[in-house]
């Protein structure tokens, strides 16, 4: 039995629906910069050891997130922001409201390693059921990249759906991202779908070329960007699950059986690459973690989003590419952001917003919080109909029509991870 560190049904759910009537605010929409492939290497294509982020920057989420260098509304009593962040880019978000707290170059295009596979599992998971199976053809395992993290899957063996996607959030499996890409007609049709699920959830700074994350010439995101397919896969209950297991069984390789009978098929245990969520030497796993997904690649560097809960109160942290040596420096900036975020998040003005996806605009058009004024529209689901209600971290968006605007009102819940409560309780 895979070990998860959230409960799998909410201890407690309540939506209120409250009506109410809203003026359509007009879209302040900003073209991207320019697509610079891979940034952060020199001239000779060697790692910089100081890039510079652009001058000018996308606005989606409000003006003050396409600034350069770090961003903070302080109010009295706020705690000053962790020092010696090393991190080219990261972002602090309310979870629920889509407040962004604090941010530091939130637009920088930067190579996202396997962070990406959050909006890979955000687009193609909701396609099949996780009790279907599939037998691995030779040629969905080709195409990897030179060194990528595997989990160990066989070609003429048989997995479930389930098997791959724990594949995929735990070990960061690329030849599990190959496999499920090839179930969904293969590795350019799911790359057209993800860069079109990008723009429907309007990550702007985003741009896919493999699904797996691997370096990629031009294969670009931001700390932003994360931070919505982070949010948007949330919403899915699968994902979220798949996000918190710490530990899981993986088939293995059929052994050859005696005088042409089929043999033996055992497991083998996989752990979940998420430091912060398992705990590592000299590094302790953060209380009230419930995801979601690491990465790290030669040119991207350490990438992390993750989510935490404290009380009520839930923050989603990205953190991109810090350039202080040592291991776990990802997961221990993340720590300390996330510490500040819980302390900051009533003593701060939001620098942004985390803006809605294209299909929770209002009918005509308008795009009311793109520039991070708008109303909370951007808690709108992506679950298919029919699969049960969608979530926005837990709690059902519900979409009404007043006077041909979208409004929302909802009162959330989140699971509370079990490993937190277990801590808290004295327990390992």
């Amino acid at each position: 039995m895979p070990t998860t560190h959230t409960v799998p049904a909410f201890l407690r759910r309540r939506t209120a629906l409250t009506t109410v009537t809203v003026l359509a605010v007009t879209s302040l929409l900003s073209m991207a910069p320019t697509a610079q492939a891979l940034p952060g290497l020199d001239k000779d294509g060697e790692k910089s050891k100081s890039p510079k982020p652009p001058a000018r920057m996308s606005t989606v989420g409000g003006s003050q997130l396409g600034r350069p260098g770090t961003q903070m509304n302080s109010q009295a009593g706020a705690p000053k922001l962790p020092r010696s962040l090393s991190a080219r880019s990261w972002l602090v978000a309310d979870a629920e409201s889509g407040d962004v707290l604090a941010a530091h170059n939130a637009h920088w295009r930067l190579a996202p390693a396997s962070t990406l596979k959050m909006l890979f599992a955000d687009t193609v998971l909701p396609k099949f059921p996780k009790e279907r199976k599939h037998t691995v053809k030779p040629e969905e395992l080709q195409g990897m990249g030179e060194g990528s993290s595997l989990v160990g899957v066989k070609e003429n063996e048989s997995y479930t759906v389930q098997d791959l996607w724990r594949g995929v959030f735990l070990r960061s499996g690329n030849d599990a991202v190959h496999v499920l890409s090839a179930m969904n007609g293969g590795v350019d049709k799911t790359v057209r779908e993800m860069n079109e699920r990008a723009k429907e959830l309007r990550a702007k700074d985003t741009q896919v070329v493999s699904p797996d994350g691997y370096d990629e010439k031009g294969q670009l995101s931001s700390a932003y960007d994360l931070t919505l397919f982070a949010r948007a896969g949330m919403q899915n209950k699968d994902f979220r699950d798949y996000a918190a297991t710490a530990r899981a069984k993986f088939p293995g390789e059929r052994k050859k059986g005696k005088k042409g009978k089929k043999g033996k098929r055992g497991t083998f245990e996989i752990q979940n690459t998420n430091r912060l969520l398992t705990g590592d030497f000299g590094l302790p796993a953060y209380k009230g973690l419930a995801g979601v997904k690491n990465g790290n690649t030669t040119h991207a560097g350490s990438t992390f989003t993750g989510v935490a809960q404290r009380g009520k109160r839930v923050l989603l942290v990205t953190v991109m590419n810090p350039s202080k040596d040592g291991p776990n420096e990802v997961y221990k900036e993340t720590a300390k952001l996330l510490d500040w975020g819980f302390e900051a998040s009533d003593k701060v003005e939001p620098v942004g917003r985390l803006v809605a996806p294209e299909s929770a605009q209002a009918p005509g058009g308008g795009k009311g919080d793109s520039d991070g004024k708008g109303g909370d529209s951007q808690r709108a689901s992506h679950e298919k109909p029919g699969g049960g209600v969608g979530t926005a971290l837990g709690v059902t968006a519900v979409t009404l029509l007043i006077l041909a605007i979208v409004g929302y009102a909802v009162h959330r819940r989140w699971p509370v991870p079990e490993l937190a409560r277990r801590r808290q309780r004295g327990g390992n």
